[in-house]
C-alpha cells in the first residue's frame, strides 16, 4: 500500500508551521501548490486558486511551496527568495501576488521595487537577496517537492495526495469537492 501511495505522490512533509498558509487549520480541504514565480503555467493557475479561495472560503486552506525551475527560469530562485524575505516581514501573500501580477519583471531591481511598493524594508530585502539569506529555505521546499514526486510546476496536492487531473478551475473545484463531504 505505501508503495502505491509513494508512486502516486504523497505530500512530504505534511503541512506544518514552516509553511505559508492562507485559510484556517480547521478547513476540510487543504490545497498545496508547488510553484515557480516565473512559470507561465503557475501564472495561469494563480487566479484560478484565488477563485477557489473565494468560492470555498473557510472550507479551504491553501499552502504555497517554492519550486523554482532554475534551468529554464533564471529569475525564479531570487523571486522565491524575495517572497521568503517578504514573509520575514509579515508579507508573504502580498509579495506572492505581486510576483505573479508582474511576472514579466522579476530582476533583482524589480523585486526590491516591489518590496518598497508593499511598504516593506527594501534594503533588508536587498541584503537578503545579496547574501542568500533565504536560499536554504527555498531549497527545503524544493527537496520536499522532490520527495513528494513533484517534477514540474504547478503541482497540486489535495489533502496530502498529488492531484494529476486537469488544471481548470472547475476540474480542480470538483476534485476538492470530491475530497471532502463538507464542501
Amino acid at each position: 500500500m505505501s508503495q502505491v501511495r509513494a508512486e502516486r505522490g504523497t505530500l512530504t512533509p505534511p503541512v506544518g508551521e514552516r509553511d505559508h498558509v492562507a485559510g484556517p487549520p480547521s478547513a476540510p480541504v487543504t490545497l498545496v501548490e508547488y510553484g515557480d514565480f516565473e512559470c507561465p503555467s503557475c501564472r495561469k493557475a494563480w487566479p484560478m486558486v484565488k477563485e477557489l479561495q473565494r468560492r470555498l472560503g473557510d472550507k479551504l486552506r491553501f499552502v504555497f511551496r517554492n519550486f523554482p525551475l532554475t534551468k529554464i527560469h533564471p529569475n525564479a530562485q531570487h523571486a522565491a527568495e524575495a517572497a521568503e524575505a517578504a514573509a520575514a516581514q509579515g508579507a508573504f501573500w502580498p509579495m506572492h501576488d505581486r510576483l505573479f501580477e508582474r511576472q514579466f519583471a522579476l530582476e533583482d531591481d524589480n523585486l526590491i521595487e516591489y518590496a518598497s511598493e508593499l511598504g516593506l524594508d527594501a534594503d533588508r530585502l536587498r541584503a537578503a537577496l545579496g547574501g542568500g539569506t533565504y536560499r536554504a529555505r527555498v531549497k527545503e521546499d524544493v527537496l520536499s517537492g522532490l520527495k513528494s514526486g513533484v517534477n514540474g510546476t504547478p503541482t497540486f496536492f489535495i489533502n496530502g495526495e498529488r492531484y494529476d487531473g486537469p488544471h481548470g478551475a472547475e476540474a480542480l473545484f470538483e476534485a476538492l469537492r470530491g475530497s471532502s463531504s463538507s464542501i
